[in-house]
């Protein structure tokens, strides 16, 4: 069990590298560096525009190093910005930072990236330093100009106010002034019971411009001149171009040129419709490489011997052979997840403008300092030559963690005069995904004679994402994300978990999807307490509560959620409730789903209860509504998930092949949310993770039948 994802490393003694200065035109200018690299003892200090801006208007302009996709970052964000400097919400506006790791990278990361629900982790210690700082020196600027002594201020609603005269002076007025003040050493921030905007449910910041039209996806973009492509890959995953004839597709009317790479080919038009048309029409070449035969079953197969390979250790504790060899009795079992793919809504898509000396790109990406990268590397540029504007992100879950589709459209466009916009079909997207790739564990249990676990031993083979993606996440060899909760809460004595690597044919690529670890290994570890529940004919609330002296908030979650959901209500015939703990991205997540099965294996989750701690809430309406989109992922993810090849093909393209949760199936949700004082935690992936294995449980309770492999359908449930 790793806990490297769920605890930042920010350190509050980085607050020594506070750095501010007079803005141009007047102003407070005010950074901080956040990534360890930047703190050694000779790093430069970064350029004191990282994070605020206060102008002599008054109004605060907030550089946020995260993307906005849906989660709420932007909102949350500025909310404690706002409630530390003693503004309203309506006076920060926020703009969203251009790539550099050194000034935007994670604390937790070490590099600008969005994703594993860690924005506000990485977030919460450093804005609040920032605020405060910026609160002290507006604070001595104004003692200064009154000649009273700082501590008998004090700020409210963008103005510093002397407590003894009542006099008082807008932050704008005392913007210049505040620059010149010496920067606080230790900034302290406000007290919890202090904050006035921290808890309390706010607007988002990127609600109007989505309602009213103006806000700019990736897709949207659209530079003077700019001309439209669509792209295709190799349908065999890792296939190559042989030959590409343009001839029938120049026919086609609004097509303009046809240009390829050594691994795909794009239709350029004056508009997407021609150029699809066009795209349909040219005739290519492809060499289909070695996975011209690869299926689903080669891949399920593949992993399967995997499991029985020696692996590395990622976890241990006790004496798991001993525990086995006195055990009363033993569970043994192996569960296997399918391949899946990421389907936001908003296809992938990427605009560019190549020249000799230059190149801009218009994108929407979780890693913009990543896409900078990619795109200077297929330009031939370097790197201060590559310009991104890196725009909202219609869903990423993962999949614009990657920046392949950059670099892809970065050569193709470099043989285009002119900028154009290249985006994939939503069939390409599906079938050129980085793909969750299969993971398949085996989970050995020693019990006692009251069906207790004794040992714990899980066994699982999945490719080595971190390795390639994040290598900071590696220890020995294992992929700790990979091994995340591998065992969940509970107080087993004698544990043993080993990573084998297994990895994906060439060709196929893998990547992180929503939940990374977690939504792999808990709904493993979910499952088999369960069983164990069922074989000790306990109840699986009192079962596990019965494992979790040591798991206190995880314990409080769980008895909350069984009181909302009424977990010992009895329940009509063809109905059951499964109950699932997550604790992950330093939250902690309890879920009960309700679930209603037909004899004709139609089956609908009904309702979803959920519990949660995820320490201090900075907008309880940002953490129900990760909470319930989470939900809904994890639910289409039991339901649906799953992509299969043929013949090397990926055989899903759009959602009639791969369905998600449609609207009429949505559950209701009700989302409980525990106080704490607790650091905030993530909430974008937990709920994915424990959805999943709360309506596994369910189905189990509801029929009886336990399902080791997902995703469950309608015909096994016949079946049973």
């Amino acid at each position: 069990m790793s806990a490297a994802l769920r605890d930042p490393p920010g350190n509050p003694s980085r607050r020594r590298f506070l750095c501010a200065s007079v803005a141009i035109g007047g102003g407070l200018l005010i950074g901080f560096p956040l990534v360890e690299t930047s703190l050694a003892a000779d790093a430069p200090v970064p350029p004191p525009d990282a994070f605020i801006r206060i102008g002599t208007d008054g109004r605060v302009t907030f550089i946020v190093p995260y993307v906005e996709m849906g989660q709420g970052a932007l909102t949350s964000q500025a909310q404690i910005l706002a409630d530390e400097l003693d503004v309203s919400m309506d006076d920060v506006t926020v703009e969203q930072a251009p790539p550099s790791d050194a000034r935007y990278g994670s604390p937790i990361f070490m590099e600008q990236i969005t994703g594993g629900s860690a924005s506000l982790r990485g977030s919460w210690i450093t804005l609040r330093a920032v605020g405060a700082a910026a609160r002290t020196m507006l604070i001595a600027a104004a003692a200064e100009r009154w000649q009273v002594r700082p501590s008998a201020c004090q700020t409210r609603d963008g103005r510093v106010i002397h407590a003894g005269t009542k006099r008082r002076l807008g932050y704008g007025e005392l913007a210049t002034e505040a620059a010149g003040m010496p920067l606080p050493k230790s900034p302290r921030p406000k007290k919890l019971s202090d904050y006035r905007l921290i808890g309390q449910p706010q607007k988002r910041v990127d609600t109007p411009a989505k309602i009213d039209g103006s806000a700019i996806f990736g897709i949207d973009a659209r530079p003077e001149g700019v001309r439209y492509a669509m792209v295709m890959a190799s349908p065999v995953l890792g296939g190559r171009v042989v030959s590409v004839d343009p001839a029938e597709a120049m026919t086609i009317r609004g097509v303009w040129k046809v240009v390829h790479s050594d691994d795909a080919v794009a239709v350029v038009g004056d508009n997407t419709w021609a150029a699809r048309k066009g795209l349909a029409a040219v005739r290519i070449e492809w060499d289909e490489g070695a996975n011209a035969h690869l299926s689903t079953a080669d891949m399920v197969a593949a992993a399967d011997r995997a499991l029985a390979e020696e692996g590395l250790p990622a976890l241990r504790k006790g004496d798991v052979e001993a525990a086995e060899r006195q055990a009363a009795g033993m569970y043994d079992e192996v569960f296997r997840l399918p391949m899946l793919a990421h389907a936001a809504m908003e296809p992938l898509s990427c605009t560019v403008h190549c020249q000799a000396d230059r190149c801009e790109v218009w994108v929407g990406s979780q890693v913009v300092a990543r896409a900078q990268k990619a795109a200077a590397a297929a330009a031939g540029l370097p790197l201060e030559s590559v310009t991104v504007h890196n725009l909202f992100l219609g869903g990423g879950f993962g999949r614009r963690l990657e920046a392949d589709y950059v670099g892809q459209a970065v050569r193709l466009a470099k043989q285009i005069d002119g900028p154009v916009k290249i985006t994939w079909s939503r069939e390409e997207d599906m079938r050129q995904d980085y793909y969750r790739f299969h993971n398949h564990s085996r989970v050995t249990v020693a019990v006692d004679g009251k069906g207790r676990p004794t040992s714990w031993r899980h066994r699982l083979a999945a490719p080595n994402i971190m390795a390639r993606f994040l290598p900071i996440y590696q220890k020995d060899g294992v992929d700790l994300d990979a091994v995340d909760v591998a065992g969940g809460p509970y107080d087993i004595p004698n544990v043993r978990v080993d990573f084998i690597r297994h990895e994906a044919p060439r060709g196929l690529n893998t990547g992180n999807w929503r939940g990374v670890g977690p939504t792999r290994n808990v709904v493993i570890t979910e499952s088999v307490i369960d069983e164990l529940a069922h074989r000790a004919g306990a109840d699986p609330v009192d079962y596990r509560r019965a494992m979790m002296k040591g798991a206190p908030r995880d314990r409080a979650v769980l008895e909350l959620v069984a009181e909302k959901s009424g977990w010992k209500d009895p329940l009509p015939k063809g109905r059951g409730r499964g109950v699932a703990l997550c604790p992950a991205f330093g939250s902690h997540v309890a879920m009960v789903a309700e679930v209603s099965v037909e004899p004709s294996g139609m089956y609908r989750v009904e309702r979803i209860v959920c519990a949660v701690d995820t320490g201090i809430v900075v907008n309880p309406d940002v953490v129900r509504a990760q909470i319930e989109g989470g939900a809904m992922f994890g639910i289409t993810a039991v339901g649906y998930g799953r992509i299969t090849v043929a013949n090397g093909r990926v055989e899903q393209g759009n959602f009639d092949t791969y369905p998600v949760l449609r609207m009429v199936e949505a559950p209701e949700v009700e989302v409980h949310i525990v106080p704490s004082k607790a650091d905030p935690g993530g909430v974008g992936e937990p709920g994915t993770s424990v959805a999943i294995a709360a309506v596994a449980n369910a189905i189990f309770a509801a029929t009886g039948k336990r399902f080791r492999t997902l995703p469950i359908s309608p015909d096994d449930l016949r079946e049973a």
